[in-house]
């Protein structure tokens, strides 16, 4: 079965330990990766994709050195392989235009705010992946005990996976 990983992509390593314990109680499911700047954040989805894996969800700082996070998730964005991505912007100090630039072009998911509550992320985190398992019609069977079942369930009795008797 094809592995849907969960991308965080944070240069603090304080936040990027915060993320990891927050969106560990997925990880049984979809694995987390981590990358601490927009190149290193390139090389995991080669590799990630080169498995012939998915990334259901992508977590991405701002500000960060060299390239900020609204480019490479707006340049994620125009990539077949990468489109579908649920992306969200974690972050302190996106201005209004950077967060209107990734909400048009990078067709943002979510926006964080840091700090975040734990729970409103992980609860965000299960809607997107719901969201993107639905979205690319890979078999909701196996996240319906961790994202939203009631949803996954309808949409494969929809499909005809199961019968109402």
């Amino acid at each position: 079965m094809k592995k849907i990983y969960i991308l965080c992509i944070e240069d603090e390593p304080e936040v990027l330990e915060a993320i990891e314990r927050d969106m560990g109680v997925l990880e049984d499911s979809f694995p987390l990766e981590t990358a601490e700047n927009t190149t290193e954040a390139r090389q995991v989805i080669a590799e990630i994709l080169e498995q012939g894996d998915h990334i259901g969800l992508i977590l991405c700082d701002h500000v960060m050195p060299g390239e900020n996070g609204v480019d490479l998730l707006v340049e994620l964005n125009k990539q077949e392989k990468t489109r579908a991505s649920r992306k969200v912007l974690v972050t302190g100090q996106a201005g209004l235009d950077a967060t209107i630039q990734a909400v048009n072009e990078a067709e943002l998911s979510h926006y964080v705010a840091k700090p975040w509550d734990p729970e409103k992320l992980i609860a965000a985190a299960k809607l997107l992946l719901t969201e993107y398992i639905l979205e690319t019609g890979l078999d909701p069977k196996p996240y319906m005990e961790v994202l939203d079942g009631a949803r996954l369930l309808k949409a494969i009795h929809e499909k005809g996976l199961i019968s109402d008797s």
